[in-house]
């Protein structure tokens, strides 16, 4: 598909911006490409669903110093996944991962695949996920988006302050911002998510620093409010999340990762919060029960 005499513009301002303003992230390396490849691609992707950077490269360092490559982590347990993925947030990535590189072991003899279908197909990929792989791993033509792609698009070429809810048109609209050389294209997908994270954030845009403000629709509108329909997380101080943190918390630092289950969060101020929990996390897969005592799984 050829570029369009709008979207040239837009490519050819944030391929140049990238090229100078880029922050220097383990998984944008040639020599981590080269190291780890795909697989190191699918773990940092894994690790930076719903979490800062700043968080996420300890652990992905750590991660794959011990698990360089699916068949390690596919001969690891459950528990010892656990216990590696510690306080990152949101375990069940954890396991997933762990399912995602036995299947790679099983099905791909131990490579992981190039081609979304099969990436589909992992257990925990998602439609980005498998995108973000082909594009940034095996340099193939696909639009990738996140909230950062989706946001500077609203804003770009839509006029909108903020996006309207995740639908298959975004997919369709980064897909005509895309060069036909995939190199460009997988260089543009990364440089809207990019601009999105530091310049064209939620809470400001900063358009003395933006590539795109002399093609910015929302800029030329003279900024019009729009009404902000993204989901709010829930607060996290007492809620059911913090209780299954604390609860995986405990295995993870208990002699042989179980304790008897009234010794989980014995002081939590809400008996009935701590048990609906831990029976969640039993339900996850994130936890075990079995006489009496609770267990990381084994």
């Amino acid at each position: 598909m050829p570029d369009s005499p709008a979207s040239a513009p837009i490519a050819s301002a944030l391929i140049a911006w990238y090229r100078d303003h880029a922050r220097d992230l383990p998984w944008r390396r040639e020599e981590y490409l080269a190291r780890y490849g795909a697989w190191g691609v699918l773990v940092s992707e894994f690790m930076l669903q719903q979490t800062p950077v700043n968080r996420v490269i300890p652990h992905l360092e750590a991660w794959l110093a011990r698990w360089p490559d699916p068949l390690s982590l596919a001969a690891a347990t459950p528990a010892e996944v656990l216990q590696q993925w510690a306080n990152l947030g949101y375990p069940r990535r954890a396991l997933w991962l762990h399912r995602a590189a036995t299947a790679i072991r099983d099905e791909h003899a131990g490579v992981t695949p190039r081609d979304v279908p099969a990436l589909l197909a992992l257990p925990g990929i998602g439609d980005y996920t498998a995108r973000a792989v082909a594009v940034f791993a095996f340099g193939d033509r696909h639009p990738v988006v996140d909230t950062n792609t989706r946001r500077v698009i609203a804003r770009v070429v839509h006029g909108r302050a903020q996006p309207d809810p995740p639908s298959r048109r975004d997919l369709d609209d980064m897909l005509a911002l895309l060069p036909d050389e995939p190199g460009d294209a997988a260089v543009v997908n990364a440089a809207t998510m990019e601009l999105g994270a530091t310049v064209c954030t939620a809470r400001r845009a900063d358009c003395a620093r933006c590539p795109l403000a002399d093609l910015c629709a929302w800029r030329a509108a003279g900024f019009p409010d729009g009404e902000d329909r993204r989901r709010r997380q829930a607060k996290y101080e007492g809620s059911d999340r913090q209780a299954r943190g604390g609860a995986l918390r405990a295995l993870r630092h208990a002699e042989g990762h179980r304790l008897p289950a009234d010794a989980v969060l014995p002081d939590w101020p809400d008996a009935i919060q701590r048990d609906r929990a831990i029976d969640s996390l039993i339900a996850d897969g994130l936890l075990e029960a079995a006489d009496g005592e609770l267990l990381l799984p084994r």
